[in-house]
């Protein structure tokens, strides 16, 4: 009968409640631990560095630890929160554990010495991490489960560090695809964002408070502030701008990534570099004010978030110079996160928006610390409701309108690029299924082939040409070969004197060297966690020194382009894994 198969599932349903609860409580105490112990720690460092000024020119030196400590251990974990944003994706062999303290110790280490970082990323692979753990000590959680499980993690990291365990729920689910949300996991990310939240609230720690002025008069009827098309008008202004500083932003942290990894070889001197480039910004601008994480300061002239909310709170170009300062110190392996410099820069050019177009500054500040955030994230239902729990519900209508319009004016970029794309925001722009916002953006700027190459030919004697028919349009196929060379980000090649001083990276060279041979199409991209020749069918596997790749090289043209390139560069392919298969490519019809 249909009133007992409704109580079945209503028994089922409570069954899931006990179980997530009996699951998610203890996991957000301990990630809420973590985070209180993380948060504690970053105010004290805060505190030291601006006491003793000096520390900061020891940046280089701190970096050269963190780059060896990375190398050293952490190989397997520097991919961060795109690891766990896989993981969740596609359960493998879990998060490592080793992945709370050394983020923490960096992130530590970064702020003492005045790195412009953040602390979300901290917190979220802290959760993401301690979540993994805890699946690997419960076998008999299938893999939907651990999936909840991770993003529970993430929710808790996120609600704990910033005290809005609603909005890390909503993220821990908004982040992993754009455009697309799976509820299945809503109820143990809301328990753990909750758990955590109260159990740093336990520990003491305490969260920063801003202020907006209030529209509404003390016996009002609203409970929101009345609708000024003028100043809907200049919010969906404004958030254009935040939208397209968001891309700014997540462009250049991955753009000067890339150059560091391209240009220094050694993953222990990329951070000293890095450290560098900060002291020398700091004397370019003349000013500390974007060093460290920038929410307050013991100096009241000082340009931080809380002060953003002042009409004279900001420089005009602060916004601008905290991007610089904070791309620079984590593109080149410095840890923390980007979000909180992320509200820095929204708060900041909120506040110059707010002085040109004669709006309220308290206001237009808020909406760039939400608005930012949410066009480098792709998740803008989490940041509206960080915006109500910040800063209240009366400005909810200009907070959601600001937060979407700068969603979408964000394009397909973001910080995290392991992000999949599960609706395009624009539907006359055609992805394949699950493409991340990495395989896009390497297709946006490689174009496929690297410039200069020769082409694959058209007709081609050894191809094989066939017909394919696609929503009955008729494409050509003809067959080519793709060539996979893995190996570690640390190898290289030594250069002739006087280049010996600098080694190039192997995956630089090899990819120089295919350009220089007219391979039709050579592109390289960082591979997360995995492992070689440690089992499989490959016996040969077992002999190569390549056993956590983290690089791959990719080479695509005719077969025997790529056996002669094979034989022509021996030396350098000595002690990498190969692989290659059979592929097409298609020609679009006319």
């Amino acid at each position: 009968m249909p009133f007992w198969g409704g109580l079945r599932e209503q028994v089922s349903l409570v069954l899931f409640l006990l179980k997530w609860l009996a699951l998610a409580v203890p996991l957000g105490a301990l990630v809420g631990s973590a985070c209180a112990l993380f948060l504690i720690s970053l105010e004290a460092v805060t505190l030291v560095r601006l006491q003793h000024p000096n520390l900061v020119y020891l940046l280089p030196v701190a970096g050269v630890l963190i780059g060896w400590l990375y190398f050293t251990f952490g190989q397997s974990v520097e991919a961060g929160n795109n690891l766990i944003v896989d993981e969740i994706h596609d359960p493998g062999h879990g998060v490592p554990l080793r992945m709370v303290p050394m983020v923490l110790f960096a992130t530590i280490w970064t702020h003492l010495f005045g790195g412009s970082a953040g602390r979300e990323g901290t917190a979220v692979q802290m959760g993401g991490s301690i979540a993994s753990g805890m699946a690997k000590l419960l076998p008999r959680l299938d893999r939907s489960d651990v999936r909840i499980l991770l993003m529970a993690g993430i929710s808790a990291g996120f609600g704990g560090v910033f005290g809005t365990p609603v909005a890390g729920a909503i993220f821990a689910l908004e982040v992993l695809s754009i455009g697309r949300m799976n509820y299945a996991g809503i109820v143990p990310c809301l328990i753990a964002g909750i758990a955590s939240d109260q159990t740093c609230i336990a520990w003491g720690v305490t969260h920063t408070h801003y202020h907006i002025n209030s529209q509404l008069i003390a016996d009002s009827a609203f409970h929101s502030a009345p609708l000024s098309f003028p100043l809907l008008g200049l919010v969906v202004l404004a958030a254009s701008f935040f939208g397209m500083t968001s891309i700014l932003f997540a462009e250049l942290v991955h753009g000067l990534h890339h150059i560091f990894k391209q240009w220094i070889a050694s993953p222990v001197l990329r951070p000293a570099v890095g450290g560098v480039l900060v002291l020398a910004l700091m004397g370019i601008v003349g000013s500390r004010d974007y060093l460290g994480l920038g929410v307050s300061s013991t100096d009241p002239d000082a340009v931080t978030i809380v002060s953003c909310f002042r009409a004279d709170g900001a420089h005009p170009w602060s916004w601008f110079w905290k991007i610089v300062f904070t791309a620079v110190t984590l593109a080149s392996g410095f840890k923390g996160g980007e979000v909180t410099p992320l509200f820095f820069i929204g708060a900041a050019l909120g506040n110059s928006l707010a002085l040109l177009f004669g709006a309220p500054v308290d206001l237009f500040a808020a909406l760039g610390f939400v608005s930012v955030f949410a066009g480098a994230t792709n998740t803008p239902i989490a940041c509206t409701i960080m915006a109500i729990e910040l800063f209240g519900s009366e400005y909810t209508l200009y907070f959601a309108v600001s937060c979407l319009v700068a969603y979408v004016f964000s394009g397909h970029s973001g910080i995290y690029l392991s992000q999949r794309i599960g609706s395009p925001k624009l539907h006359a722009v055609h992805f394949p299924a699950a493409e991340t916002l990495r395989a896009t953006r390497e297709a946006r700027l490689n174009r496929v082939r690297v410039p200069g190459a020769r082409a694959i030919p058209q007709s081609a004697k050894e191809s094989v040409e066939s017909t394919v028919t696609r929503d009955q349009q008729r494409f050509t196929a003809q067959s080519i070969c793709q060539l996979r060379i893995f190996l570690t980000d640390g190898a290289t090649r030594q250069m002739q004197f006087p280049w010996s001083l600098w080694e190039r990276p192997l995956y630089r060279e090899l990819i120089q060297r295919a350009r220089s041979d007219g391979i039709a199409s050579a592109i390289s991209y960082p591979l997360y966690g995995g492992y070689v020749g440690v089992t499989g069918p490959v016996p040969s596997a077992k002999k190569t020194s390549v056993r956590d790749p983290n690089v791959c090289v990719e080479l695509i043209d005719l077969r025997e382009r790529l056996d002669a390139f094979c034989s022509k560069h021996r030396e350098l392919l000595t002690g990498t894994l190969l692989t290659s298969r059979e592929i097409e490519q298609w020609e679009a019809p006319l």
